[in-house]
């Protein structure tokens, strides 16, 4: 929706306005990176007062465009957009800065501060988030757009800078993005030329233009401070519906400053009092600080003004769509709320039940019945997908052109993976799931880690989960993965030992709203676990529970995960033969494990009692429930190519291995 009121100087005057809020808060704050937004407002403020489409009384209005600021460093830039364009960030907050408790953080936060879609901070996390939405955008409005109406109807935008586009994970997101012809995907390179070392041909001379041309974009070049190529070059890009957009827009750092435009000394520190003066009145601006001029404020105020019209517009024909399409109106009602059937738990055992093999496979199982359940469920894997069995069956392969599927082909791109399925979670109406093996987790770090930090609900499939790998060797074998993701703040981490286990991990997942989970698969084939009489299968889903509990008190408790669960019964029943009574718990996820009331743990752990913990891979994770006077038993090396069964022998994880390293343990 174009408004062509807003004249050249009025959109300069705005301009301005958004560079001296910036420099004010990051001078107030002695913090921040007052360049990049003194040098991106003119593209800034021309999105945002012509073409970006957004209710600030409904931020979270389900057509609205995404603006997605992938250089998170240039967060003023950000929030001066939101505080001018009416949204609930009052000056005061831009006063308060990198505050304790503030809404206007470093970089900006999803779910902290109202408009904000995402959270970024490491570069080129937002511009790979930008292509998720694209993506969910194309599949929502392949289900949901009818001739009469289309309630998905915007663009993803993002402004990137040089070093989004320096981080592989933006060649990895534009690749993938320029192969599906994500026509609706429009984002404006911030080109300035100028990292914190200085000037970026320090270490950069790649064609940006040539790359993104060999991608499959539409690429654009403009002087990134003239208000009509910025407008023109916009209109451009959302006309071109066939392909992504790029716009190259030339930009000076720091713009206006005559000591440091163009300077690496804007990039990350205050301009500091004299220099602040200097450019104020270098471009003639004459308020004081924060002051915002009521002409800013009426010409922001007149585009939202402009915009609630299409909102209401929007509105009214929803209703009427929904009334005219009961089974899309029931389908968006269920991509968009994900409610979980209340049989959810007895419909994923039975996938299931009985069934004895590796867990990937039988989480493949659990995921046909997991689709056939939800529609919100869509994802695929890292080009693994036959060995992750992460296919949906039945369902066809999003491609060009054709948006209806749920099978993702994410490419050999396991960092772009990880990010694009942020993008596609806080789209809204996806739960999105992507597989790979386990050590390659590695390359997906950054993207985990802040879906954690945005408590976003998605689910890996890490498959392959440790050195019974075998014969691929010590490269594709995981010893430190599952640790390590442990280590991370939110992410549920589950290692289920049978297909019982896995079905209650994937019901785990999808109930876990409040952050992702990472489901831990076997490559090998194991077998049913025997469970004792007392069990109940909701014991499962507290983390941890008795597989095996004779009867008094054990002179041990073994704890496992994984394909170590029958390891640690066939080591107790050979220690029950020297006389030892062991209980083996089984331990599919100790952070839902550790959270459980005291009362439960020390009753599957008693005081007292020697402890001892069994996995594939390293130990530090359990040293919470081993303390400083448990066993580990596992791998504190990389591993080697060979057999499976000989590695196992070879590193001392088979049952007679087991149980005598637990015998000496106890003799101690």
């Amino acid at each position: 929706m174009q408004q062509t009121a807003i004249s050249a100087t009025e959109a300069r005057l705005c301009a301005d306005a958004i560079r001296f809020l910036s420099v004010d808060a990051v001078e107030q704050a002695n913090s921040g990176h007052p360049g990049l937004p003194m040098g991106a407002a003119d593209c800034a403020f021309a999105l945002w007062g012509n073409y970006l489409n957004f209710n600030p009384a409904d931020p979270c209005w389900p057509n609205r465009d995404r603006f997605v600021l992938s250089a998170g460093h240039g967060s003023m830039l950000l929030y001066s957009l939101l505080h001018l364009f009416g949204y609930d960030l009052p000056l005061d907050e831009l006063k308060n800065f990198r505050q304790w408790g503030s809404k206007t953080p470093g970089h900006p936060e999803f779910g902290h501060t109202v408009g904000v879609e995402v959270t970024t901070g490491p570069l080129g996390q937002g511009f790979a988030n930008g292509v998720g939405m694209a993506i969910a955008a194309k599949m929502a409005a392949e289900r949901f757009n009818t001739t009469d109406f289309k309630p998905v109807d915007h663009t993803i935008y993002a402004l990137a800078g040089d070093g989004c586009l320096q981080e592989g994970i933006s060649y990895e997101a534009a690749a993938l993005a320029g192969h599906l012809k994500l026509g609706n995907l429009v984002y404006i390179y911030d080109d300035n030329g100028i990292t914190i070392e200085g000037k970026t041909n320090l270490a950069w001379s790649e064609d940006v233009a040539g790359r993104f041309t060999a991608c499959g974009w539409h690429v654009q070049k403009i002087d990134g401070h003239d208000y009509g190529q910025i407008t023109a070059a916009i209109a451009a890009a959302k006309a071109e519906t066939g392909c992504p957009s790029l716009i190259i827009a030339t930009t000076h750092i720091a713009f206006g400053s005559p000591a440091k435009q163009d300077s690496s000394g804007a990039h990350g520190s205050p301009l500091g009092k004299d220099e602040i003066a200097a450019t104020r009145a270098n471009l003639g601006w004459s308020h004081a600080p924060f002051q915002v001029p009521q002409e800013v404020r009426d010409i922001c105020g007149g585009r939202v003004e402009q915009l609630k019209q299409r909102y209401d517009e929007w509105q009214r024909g929803f209703a009427a769509w929904r009334s005219a399409n009961p089974d899309k109106a029931l389908l968006w009602d269920q991509m968009w709320s994900k409610p979980l059937p209340p049989n959810l738990t007895d419909e994923l055992i039975n996938a299931v039940a009985g069934k004895a093999g590796a867990t990937r496979s039988l989480s493949g199982a659990v995921l046909q019945k997991v689709a056939s359940l939800l529609p919100a469920l869509a994802g695929g894997s890292a080009d693994l997908a036959p060995s992750n069995n992460s296919d949906i069956k039945g369902a066809a392969s999003v491609q060009p052109g054709a948006f209806a599927g749920r099978n993702l082909h994410f490419g050999i791109r396991e960092h772009a993976m990880g990010a694009i399925m942020n993008g596609m979670a806080l789209y809204g109406c996806f739960i999105p799931y992507g597989a790979t093996f386990l050590v390659f987790s590695d390359y997906c770090r950054s993207a985990v880690r802040l879906a954690a930090l945005m408590n976003l609900r998605l689910v890996y499939l890490f498959t392959h989960d440790s050195f019974f790998v075998g014969e691929d060797g010590p490269t594709h074998q995981p010893i430190e993965q599952t640790a390590s993701l442990r280590m991370i703040p939110g992410l549920q981490v589950i290692r289920p030992a049978d297909g019982l286990e896995t079905a209650l991990a994937w019901n785990a997942a999808l109930n876990y709203t409040n952050g992702p989970t990472a489901l831990i698969l076997s490559r090998q084939n194991l077998p049913v676990i025997a469970r004792g009489s007392g069990f109940c299968t909701t014991d499962v889903l507290k983390g941890g529970y008795p597989v095996a509990s004779p009867e008094g008190a054990p002179d041990a408790v073994i704890m496992a995960s994984g394909s170590e669960v029958h390891v640690a019964q066939e080591a107790a029943e050979l220690l029950a033969a020297q006389g030892v009574v062991a209980r083996v718990v089984s331990v599919p996820c100790l952070e839902t494990f550790m959270a459980q009331p005291q009362s439960y743990r020390d009753g599957l752990l008693p005081a007292g009692i020697p402890r001892i913990a069994v996995e594939a891979g390293r130990g530090e994770s359990w040293g919470r429930l081993l303390g400083c006077d448990g066993l580990f038993i596992g791998i504190e090396h990389f591993g080697a190519s060979a057999p499976g069964d000989v590695l196992a022998r070879q590193f001392g994880l088979t049952p007679p291995q087991v149980a005598e390293k637990i015998a000496v343990f106890l003799k101690r």
